[in-house]
């Protein structure tokens, strides 16, 4: 290749160079997914071998209703964060806005749509569980319900956070719209108790309403009796991060309005 064109092609590279120096959501996708798996994956196996091993049958229940019920989670997140974005892809968010539509309206109806693809997403899931494991999630009883409403609220925050990051920084921010859910995966404790993780860990993994829903579910499942204050923790625990998390995008949502970010976000 000659000299002009090894210039062209660094100049491309460079020019690549330039998006992960100035974007740290970029930068952290990198490592992102390796990292995960390994976390996720390491405490899950020292949960099996040194938890369950006399509960063979019990443990991989868990880890099927947790695939399952974590899917809430995820799917509830994504449900809205990817119909936001489609007002962003679409050229939309600016005509949204000059409408007569409020936030708030804007923002229920995207839980309307989060509710319908998380019902939809799941409906298949469930049935192979059944038919290829013989998992029967319904067999949790009543308090299914009660995880599946706590799960939606806490993607439901967790998704107005990453509406409040793509006000503030673009485009940039839209890996998290994909990501964030997943990536607080190892300390929600889907997979395994509180337990499994290291002592200093475990604060932050009590914070999350996750750690304390898949609580309750294993010990449904292990124990057929509900643990209430795990989920009442859950409740409470979901409540404030849903304050938080609307104070957040309230504040963003101003700013945006002020520099005028609802025009121009993702171009």
């Amino acid at each position: 290749m000659s000299a002009p064109g090894l210039r062209r092609v660094w100049g491309l590279i460079y020019r690549h160079l330039c998006l992960y120096r100035r974007s740290w959501p970029r930068l952290l996708e990198l490592a992102y997914w390796p990292t995960l798996e390994l976390l996720i994956w390491g405490f899950t196996a020292q949960f099996v071998i040194h938890g369950q091993t006399s509960m063979p049958v019990k443990a991989g229940g868990a880890l099927i209703g947790g695939v399952l019920l974590w899917e809430v989670a995820l799917r509830a997140q994504m449900g809205v964060t990817i119909s936001f974005l489609e007002e962003i892809w679409s050229r939309n968010l600016g005509h949204v806005f000059v409408s007569p539509l409020r936030p708030r309206e804007l923002i229920f109806a995207l839980l309307g749509v989060s509710v319908m693809r998380t019902v939809i997403g799941l409906a298949p899931a469930t049935a192979i569980a059944f038919l290829l494991y013989a998992f029967n999630l319904f067999a949790l009883g009543p308090a299914l319900l009660l995880f599946f409403l706590n799960l939606l609220l806490m993607g439901w925050w967790m998704s107005l956070g990453v509406i409040a990051l793509l006000f503030r920084y673009g485009a940039s921010a839209e890996a998290l719209a994909w990501t964030l859910a997943f990536g607080v995966t190892p300390i929600a404790c889907v997979f395994y108790p509180v337990s499994v993780l290291p002592v200093w860990l475990r604060p932050v993994a009590q914070i999350l309403p996750a750690s304390h829903i898949f609580g309750g579910m294993r010990s449904v499942l292990y124990h057929n009796a509900m643990n209430w204050p795990q989920l009442a923790a859950a409740f409470c625990l979901n409540l404030i991060w849903m304050v938080g998390a609307t104070l957040v995008f309230a504040a963003q949502f101003r700013a945006a309005r002020v520099n005028g970010a609802l025009i121009s976000i993702g171009e």
